[in-house]
């Protein structure tokens, strides 16, 4: 197997278009595109009366113009190519129902499901399947991100982050919150041939803490 890791900023055309042309170079064609960049949370996990401006904006910037902006370019290139492909889209549980001090999360998480549904129903022509995954929490890295940024005052982010999990655990019918490889076989599967009649799906990881 061969890799190529390109640096580029989702939310910039121009960026994104080097990235799709070095793979290219490089590969010759694309098949599957998965939008998985996500801003970093931090000062946009405020109630909205104390969210900023510029902290709204990088994140609708990040997750929403940067799916928008990668899934307009290969989806170019796939129509050109005429075989066909398949678009992933990484939305939230978030994206389904607002949380708060999630607002500006909520707003481009719910915006991706919105789009992925047009752009599947535009692409279904060309045999190119697009479906969103809904995640719910996963024990990642990202959960010390938002911790860091959620952390009451004289709490720390580890500590934080601990009750998060345990919490989230306690309220999963299935007893444990997602790892990252429940989210990477969902994916496996929609990016696979076994599911080329599945487009303009939005599916729930969850544990069956989210039904639908």
């Amino acid at each position: 197997r061969g890799a190529l890791g390109v640096l580029a900023d989702v939310s910039d055309a121009a960026q994104v278009a080097r990235m799709v042309s070095e793979t290219l170079e490089r590969f010759g064609h694309i098949d599957i595109l998965v939008n998985n960049a996500a801003s970093r949370p931090g000062r946009d996990r405020v109630p909205v009366v104390e969210l900023e401006e510029d902290a709204w904006d990088l994140v609708q910037r990040v997750n929403v113009q940067g799916t928008f902006l990668c899934s307009r370019a290969v989806a170019r290139e796939m129509i050109r190519r005429g075989n066909g492909g398949k678009i992933l889209i990484l939305s939230s549980t978030r994206g389904k129902r607002g949380e708060a001090c999630y607002a500006a999360y909520s707003a481009s998480k719910f915006a991706v499901i919105g789009f992925g549904q047009s752009l599947a129903l535009e692409l279904a022509p060309h045999q190119i399947q697009v479906n969103v995954i809904c995640p719910g929490m996963v024990a990642t890295e990202r959960i010390s991100n938002i911790a860091a940024a959620m952390a009451r005052q004289g709490e720390s982010a580890e500590e934080c982050g601990a009750q998060m999990l345990r919490e989230g655990a306690a309220e999963v019918p299935l007893g444990r919150v997602a790892q990252g490889a429940d989210i990477a076989r969902v994916a496996a599967f929609l990016a696979s041939s076994e599911s080329d009649y599945l487009t303009g799906l939005a599916v729930s990881v969850t544990g069956g803490t989210q039904l639908g």
